[in-house]
């Protein structure tokens, strides 16, 4: 498909209002910003040590979750997000494409599963589906869950009866991240509110689908904002199943191309205090790896990171490919999670 000017693109993706969802009481959670923000400054080694105890108890094999995410709609999002590389609102060189056949995804999730993932997401850039994109994105979902990979879709936001559509068809896991701290979030995104991510995490919860829900860091947020993204996750009722943790990748073009790359100690910090907080759900090491090394991926495994996104893209950016992964983990003595994955790995 050619190129379309943002222009053209505007007009083909109206903006599709939402009705907002009652207030929903949150999770007397412990875990205020002030309280993640002691924690993450803590000690280097001692939140290290802290994090590391309370993964191994809740995941006393130490294995590792691989997750392969695949773009099934690219391009032509009419939101703003400062960091994405497929809005409209920004010249990345990112084409509009319409959303993929299901027999091309069947191949790459049975390409992912043969790689050894065990999961396997599908995204798409929309600010919202329609109806009859939820109906395809359905289909997709019974092929993939069909191959024996569990599932997940990260959509936009969603409508009740959307999420109860997915659930029908098997979806196991939705994602839809908060990105950042309330109190930042208006600095990077302004087509969205905060509560919209919350109505669509509600949404996806009362429909019976596990939830998948992050942030990114080294936006420019404070140390203090960074705790608060933490604090929003962990007050979820119930917490995420999945917390995937991204590092920014800097895309020319985008808003925060020119943003200094974080301090990389930071992302462990954060990985730590996400283990902490949330020690039952899965923390994935995700977007920006291939920018950390070896060594700081060692540390976010000891500081309870147990999932990473696994195969030579992630939506639109490069990742670590499946050698150096596969590579890393075995040098880390690491397991990887799933009887498919494990057979892989033989």
């Amino acid at each position: 498909m050619d190129a379309l000017d943002s222009s053209t693109l505007r007009t083909e993706q109206p903006v599709r209002l939402h009705r907002p969802a009652p207030a929903r009481p949150r999770a007397a959670s412990p875990w205020t910003t002030d309280a993640v923000l002691a924690l993450i400054e803590s000690p280097f080694m001692a939140l290290v040590q802290r994090a590391h105890a309370v993964h191994r108890a809740h995941f006393p094999e130490g294995d590792v979750e691989l997750a392969s995410l695949l773009s099934v709609k690219t391009g032509g999002c009419p939101e703003d997000c400062g960091y994405c590389p497929q809005s409209v609102h920004h010249d990345t060189g990112v084409k509009a494409g319409k959303l993929m056949a299901l027999p091309e995804v069947l191949v790459a999730a049975q390409a992912a599963k043969d790689a050894g993932a065990s999961r396997f997401c599908m995204g798409a850039a929309w600010r919202s589906p329609n109806d009859r994109d939820v109906e395809k994105v359905a289909e997709l979902v019974r092929g993939v869950r069909g191959l024996g990979l569990e599932t997940c879709a990260t959509l936009g936001m969603l409508e009740p009866q959307q999420a109860e559509r997915l659930a029908e068809a098997g979806l196991d896991f939705y994602n839809h991240n908060l990105d950042s701290a309330p109190d930042f979030y208006g600095d990077i995104i302004g087509t969205r509110d905060y509560q919209d991510r919350l109505d669509t995490l509600a949404r996806v919860r009362d429909a019976g689908i596990r939830v998948c829900c992050g942030g990114i860091v080294g936006m420019g947020e404070t140390r203090r904002q960074r705790a608060g993204l933490i604090a929003e996750l962990a007050a979820l009722d119930p917490a995420p199943e999945s917390v995937p943790v991204n590092n920014l990748v800097r895309v020319e073009g985008t808003p925060l191309a020119g943003q200094a790359p974080l301090d990389p100690f930071e992302i462990v910090r954060v990985i730590a205090a996400a283990r902490i907080t949330m020690p039952a759900a899965r923390v994935r090491l995700s977007a920006g790896r291939r920018e950390l090394g070896d060594g700081i991926q060692a540390l976010c495994f000891m500081a309870g990171a147990n999932s990473i996104f696994y195969g030579d893209r992630l939506l639109v950016t490069g990742n670590p490919d499946v050698a150096a992964d596969r590579a890393l983990l075995a040098r880390l003595d690491l397991p990887v999670a799933g009887a498919a994955a494990q057979e892989a790995a033989a």
